[in-house]
């Protein structure tokens, strides 16, 4: 008896592992941090593909007046989902990937500081995101915008006397217990790259030589371990309203409206900058590369994203400037908002040195980041606009701000996201993607880009609101609505572009070799893809480009000689 059982375990142990060493088990149990980043990347574009469905699913419905593509219950669920996908299940799982895949490597580590809490964090993240997805497939889809406002987001039952105003149904639940399910996801991803960073650096990586994108993505950490807590707080207080029969939002039971909003901005702007951050991150780290030069102004630039970190928790309430705020909140966030455009307008500048005179090489990772900083340039100066309360007055709830957040978010982050990948992607697979497919991606999304949100410009300062399903052909909106869409339809077919090259170069793509760009930084220096193990001996760090040192041992030797 006692030999059957020992013999049964073997057995199980044997099975166990054939599985895990399988193609399949070998993802699905992974700890290893290269593996963990790549499927954060592609289950992130996947839910990108399903936002820009969504989104062209809008801008067919706006194409012209009257439209009548979706009804308008459908067009407020795919409004709602729209926003929540492509800000929690695309560009913070992508940043996330990113960091999960290239920050080990440029620390000179093996792995992440808890690779099970790694590996944790991404399978709740693609739980949450399925979970929130199928929603629609119980016709119960959000509806109440990605900022889920309360009071107008409770059942009727808990609204009481205001029943008229209310969402009955299962809309907001899927809300308020996906999202937090992401924020758990996003809590255990921050804890593991704080330790990284912190702890697992090569001998001789000071805190002065960190590469600016892990700092970024440090900042970035420190941001959602601090805002993340606000929204959790503000969803637990929606979800006791809405089926316990609590009355935190509710005015005639001596709740107050206001408190969400104060919540959930508390979160969402230092949002803005988690979705941000990174992007600079992204931009500091190739265009030294594709200009020859080290970065102008490392330390500028490091510690700008620590001012613009702790300054974003000081401007939540310019989005609040039309409740009722007294004159003394209104000119101390108004001021907040005018002075964290100062950190941020120093790393343009720094940027703008590192590329002046540098030998530039416009491959596909360059491009993108030099329209990065264009794109967030027009955002970030439309932003510094809404900082003024009279102004503000005028447009808030209109197509101009949400021309602002595209031309910051899409135009500013997907740019930089796009350039990530092109860069970095020789480094996952050993491939070349293609240039001249990345260039029509490049024009087709720059183009569109510009078509679909500059006329939003237009029609918020025409009056066009914010969230309408549709509107009347007498307003002067329609050939900029038309223009709009047309753009939005181009960007989905550059994104189109991308996935071709994407494919067609995993298959047949030239081989890239460890170091195709003569990069500065360490995770370029090991083999492509990395080993399981990343480094056969840790590296020893002497500067900020230590890769570069050791390709070139004189000029590393003569710094040494004059410090």
């Amino acid at each position: 008896m006692a030999t059957s059982t020992i013999n049964d375990r073997a057995t199980t142990v044997v099975r166990e592992r054939s599985f895990s060493e399988s193609y399949l088990g070998e993802w699905l149990t992974t700890t290893d941090h290269k593996k963990i980043g790549i499927m954060y990347m592609v289950t992130a574009f996947f839910f990108f593909l399903v936002g820009g469905l969504e989104a062209l699913l809008i801008r067919t419905q706006l194409a012209v007046p009257n439209g009548k593509v979706i009804s308008p219950e459908t067009y407020n669920q795919i409004f709602t989902m729209h926003g929540t996908t492509m800000i929690f299940l695309f560009v913070m799982p992508m940043m996330a990937g990113f960091g999960n895949y290239v920050v080990p490597l440029m620390m000179g580590a093996r792995d992440m500081a808890f690779p099970r809490m790694n590996a944790f964090g991404f399978w709740i993240l693609l739980f949450g995101g399925i979970f929130l997805q199928s929603s629609y497939l119980f016709n119960a889809a959000p509806n109440g915008g990605w900022f889920m406002y309360a009071p107008l987001s409770l059942t009727k039952d808990a609204c009481g006397i205001h029943a008229y105003n209310c969402t009955p149904g299962m809309n907001a639940d899927f809300w308020i217990l996906g999202t937090t399910l992401l924020g758990v996801s996003s809590i255990s991803g921050s804890l593991n790259f704080v330790v990284t960073i912190l702890k697992m650096r090569a001998p001789g990586m000071s805190i002065n030589r960190i590469p600016l994108f892990s700092w970024m993505i440090l900042v970035m950490s420190f941001l959602l371990l601090f805002a993340l807590p606000s929204l959790t707080t503000a969803s637990v207080f929606l979800l006791l309203d809405r089926h316990l029969g609590t009355h935190f939002y509710q005015y005639a039971y001596g709740g107050d409206p206001l408190l969400w909003q104060h919540l959930f901005w508390s979160f969402g702007h230092p949002e803005v900058y988690i979705l941000i951050l990174p992007a600079f991150g992204i931009t500091s780290e190739i265009l030294p590369v594709f200009s020859r030069k080290p970065i102008f102004g490392y330390t500028f630039i490091a510690w700008s994203g620590v001012a613009i970190g702790f300054l974003s928790f000081t401007v939540w309430a310019h989005h609040m400037f039309a409740v009722g705020l007294p004159p003394v909140a209104q000119a101390f966030f108004a001021s907040s908002t005018a002075l964290i455009a100062l950190p941020t307008a120093v790393k343009i500048f720094n940027w703008l040195g590192t590329i002046y005179k540098g030998k530039l090489s416009l491959k596909a990772p360059m491009i993108f980041s030099l329209g990065f900083i264009g794109m967030f340039l027009i955002g970030g100066l439309n932003g510094a606009a809404l900082a003024v309360v009279p102004f503000d007055y005028q447009i808030t709830d209109t197509y101009f701000v949400v021309s602002h957040i595209h031309y910051v978010l899409f135009g500013g982050s997907a740019m930089a996201i796009f350039a990530g990948i092109y860069y970095w992607f020789p480094k996952m697979t050993g491939k070349m993607m293609s240039e001249k497919l990345a260039q029509v991606h490049f024009w087709l999304l720059l183009i569109g880009m510009n078509l679909a949100f500059f006329p939003m410009h237009l029609l918020g300062l025409l009056g066009m609101p914010r969230r309408v399903y549709t509107y009347p052909g007498n307003l002067g909106w329609n050939e900029l609505n038309l223009m709009a869409t047309i753009g939005a339809f181009m960007v989905g077919l550059g994104v189109m572009v991308f996935v071709f090259n994407f494919f067609k170069s995993l298959k047949n793509g030239k081989e890239s070799g460890s170091d195709p760009w003569d990069a500065f930084t360490l995770e370029w220096d090991t083999t492509s893809p990395p080993k399981k193990y990343n480094f056969l001996t840790i590296p020893v760090v002497r500067s900020r480009r230590p890769f570069y040192d050791k390709k070139n041992p004189e000029i590393a030797d003569w710094k040494s000689a004059i410090h």
